[in-house]
């Protein structure tokens, strides 16, 4: 059975430290008590004084150890970063850029394949902003030069979802372009600033 997914939106704007509750909700939820996460950067090129601040905030929320499964870079190692996801209770993905995240997924077939394991055999996923869209189906490549079109993005699909985050100021222009080039009956999904999604054996529902 697949395990739980968390679709957080996080807040871009708010200036607080404080952690997040539907992190706290997550780690409330799954098991052991303060489990091993592993981090995983790759839409935000392993940032590494990213990965210290979402370390943070992670640990103060109920995780344990948290380990950067490295896969950009010099220092990018798909063997290290499998063992790091192999070893993991859970696995975060962090926010940055979808189209980045996924085309490094998608070049580490080793690794893509590790997390899909993982996702099957019951490991919880939490995603934050751009990770969270990257757990969901899909995302939009907008056309850079006139005369092109609009493409979809294949994600991860573990979320069962099309969703947008922290939109809500632009009255969800991007979630809205992205529906355009689904049928018409799709549903999407806008996670507002500081909300979150729980998918679970196809039910979603609103977090805190």
């Amino acid at each position: 059975m697949s395990g739980v997914i968390y679709l957080l939106a996080g807040n871009p704007r708010s200036r607080g430290g404080k952690p997040d509750p539907a992190m706290r909700a997550f780690f409330n939820e799954v098991g052991p008590e303060r489990p091993r996460v592993a981090y995983l950067g790759a839409a935000s090129g392993d940032d590494l004084g990213f990965f210290e601040a979402m370390r943070e905030r992670l640990m103060e929320s109920g995780a344990g150890e948290v380990e950067l499964a490295p896969l950009c870079g010099a220092a990018g190692d798909p063997a290290a970063a499998r063992r790091v996801l192999s070893r993991a209770d859970a696995v975060f993905v962090s926010g940055g850029d979808v189209d980045e995240g996924m085309e490094v997924l998608r070049a580490e077939a080793g690794v893509l394949a590790c997390l899909h394991a993982r996702f099957a055999g019951g490991v919880p996923f939490m995603g934050l902003s751009a990770g969270s869209i990257m757990l969901a189906r899909g995302w939009i490549r907008f056309a850079e030069a006139e005369g092109e079109r609009d493409t979809l993005i294949e994600c991860l699909g573990f979320a069962p979802v099309y969703c947008d985050v922290h939109g809500e100021a632009e009255g969800w222009d991007e979630l809205r372009a992205l529906l355009r080039l689904l049928p018409e009956t799709t549903v999407g999904y806008g996670i507002r600033a500081g909300g979150a999604l729980r998918v679970w054996e196809g039910v979603v529902e609103s977090v805190g």
